[in-house]
Formats: C-alpha cells, structure tokens, sequence
C-alpha cells in the first residue's frame, strides 16, 4: 500500500527511522534497495547549518538513488528552524522532518528533541513558521509524551496539524523510558483517531508479525523502524512480502549476510575513507551477526581489523563455518 506525505508518495508503508551514527548514506542506500519506502537521514542541528560546519555538510549529502528521502532537523528557536528551511529548500530531499523525540541528555537539556513535548505553544510556533518557510512537507516525530504525568502525544498532534504539518510520527514510548519496556501502541491508535493526516507508528517493531498487528491495533498509516533495522536491512523486504502473501519469507542465509557485510563495508570506504569507514562498519557486523555461530568472538576480532584487506579475510573465515564444518574459526587470528 502507498503512503502519500504532502506532495510526496512513498511507494509503501515502511519507513526507516532516523537513527544518529547509523542512518548515513550508505545504510540508508542498503534500506531503500531492501524495500524501505522513505529513509530518513541523521538528526541534524538547524544552528550547525546556520554556522555552516563543515561535518553537518556531510551528514546532509543525498544520493539520487534513495529518494524519497526525508530530512531531519533539531533545534528549539522556531526562526533558527524555519529559516534554515527556507536555506535548504532546494536540496534534493522530499520531506522535512522535526525532531521532537530525541531522549538524549543533552539534546534535551538544551531544550530540544523530546524536551519540546513539555511546551506545546513553541511546537505550533516551529511548525507554522517552518511550513510557512518551505514548499517540502513538514512532519513531526514525537514521543507519547516526556514522562507519565505528561502524555500528551495526542493534543501535540492536534496542535502540529492545525499548524500544517503534513504527517506525524508516534514513538509509543515517553522520554524517561528511553527505549526500555514495551512500546504502547495504544497511544498511537488515539493519535490517529484524533487527526486526519497520516500517522506513522514506531516502536518494537522487529519482524513482519510485528508490522502486520501495528496496523492493524492502531490504524496507522505508515511504520517507522529503527532499531529493528540495524544488521537487517532486509527487514523491509520481508514486511512488504508478508503484508501482501501472508507468507513470512526465509531469512538470509550466512552466505548472503556475509556479502552484504562487505558490502556495506565497501561503501563506508568509499563515503568515509578507510580508517574511519573500517571503524564504523564494526558496530554494523556486531549487529548483522547476532545470533549467528560465532558471533561473539567474531565482534571480538572485528574491533581490531584496521584496514578492508584484514576484514575481508576475517569475514571469509567466518562465513566458511556455514560450508566447511572443518574450519576451526576458534584458532583463526587476523
């Protein structure tokens, strides 16, 4: 099924969240050719663009093979916000997303990501002013509110869509639980219930099963999957497989995750430069391999290859166990 944010139509339901030191180009490519409808790319600070640093200018780098692709921005000034919208409309990206659910410490002691849930008149000043500032679609990511005393993900939607917003997505999680516990989806069915433009769900889906029973509890119109999607691009595919069979597909076999790691390496390296490309593709393979054989000491080894050759070899070695029960991977040393 498509889902259409303001102008722009998405040729599925499945969206990858916006994930910080994980959501970089090359993963956000790996997604969008696994099945992912829209990727969203890493927070990034609308005073860092102001300031013109030169890191934010990589992290905003957009592939013309992975659109749609929405951007998304944090802040707290509702000017700083809007006209760094203005500034950038004409970059290649679909949608404009604000971070409004963020749980990190000092995100949040600033003023910004979830902390805005606790001032509901500052969220309608950035969201008008910033539809106001841009033609892209302006959405909302929020949380079910920032502590137990304050749910108010329903009342904030309300207030972003009478502003314009053209989407919003529901983490049915508060701040002060982070990402522990159990996501209430109960919080995103009463969302939707409450507004007519599109409601995206987000939380604890990490399978088809999973996807399927979200829309079905709440009526979404779309799902956002973060945490579920690191190490398992492939998770998108699936989905859309089993919404439309019934059937859950076959899980990717040794041989192709262990293609699909270097892969991603390779990319990393061609984005980023080795030294940094090798180190960021380790928390990468500590995750495609969990819960294979040997994964353990696989993460071991991985955090200390420093150059594509080394990995490479490592990988093979481990990949060999699926075929060759002969290979002592206990024994190997890069």
């Amino acid at each position: 099924m498509k889902l259409k944010i303001g102008n722009t139509e998405l040729p599925n339901q499945l969206i990858l969240a916006p994930m910080a030191g994980v959501t970089d180009l090359p993963f956000r490519l790996l997604c969008r050719e696994q099945g992912a409808g829209l990727v969203c790319m890493e927070m990034i600070s609308a005073k860092a663009i102001s300031f013109r640093n030169r890191n934010t200018e990589k992290l905003m780098q957009i592939d013309p093979e992975e659109n749609p692709v929405s951007l998304q921005l944090f802040g707290s000034d509702p000017d700083i916000i809007s006209e760094i919208a203005r500034q950038i409309e004409e970059r290649p990206f679909d949608i404009l997303d604000i971070n409004m659910g963020c749980p990190v410490p000092k995100i949040v002691k600033n003023g910004e990501g979830s902390a805005l849930m606790k001032n509901p008149k500052l969220i309608e000043q950035i969201v008008r002013q910033t539809v106001k500032a841009t033609k892209k679609p302006v959405t909302i990511k929020i949380r079910k509110g920032f502590d137990d005393d304050q749910i108010n993900a329903v009342e904030i939607a309300k207030i972003a869509e009478e502003a314009g917003a053209a989407a919003v997505t529901v983490h049915g999680r508060t701040r002060e639980q982070y990402y522990s516990g159990q996501a209430d989806w109960e919080i995103i069915r009463k969302v939707k219930e409450a507004v007519t433009i599109p409601v995206i769900g987000n939380g604890d889906v990490d399978s088809p099963k999973k996807a399927k029973a979200l829309l079905e509890e709440t009526g979404c119109d779309g799902i956002m999957i973060g945490r579920g999607a690191r190490g398992n691009p492939w998770i998108f595919r699936e989905i859309e497989s089993y919404l439309k069979t019934g059937i859950l597909p076959e899980r990717p076999s040794m041989e192709e995750v262990h293609k699909f790691m270097l892969r991603h390496a390779r990319m990393l390296i061609e984005c980023k430069g080795e030294y940094t490309g090798i180190r960021e593709v380790r928390k990468h393979i500590s995750w495609y391999t969990a819960g294979y054989p040997h994964s353990a000491k696989l993460r071991v080894q991985v955090n200390q290859v420093e150059n594509l050759a080394d990995l490479e070899k490592l990988l093979g070695l481990w990949a060999a166990i699926d075929n060759n029960k002969s290979v002592r991977y206990n024994t190997v040393n890069i």
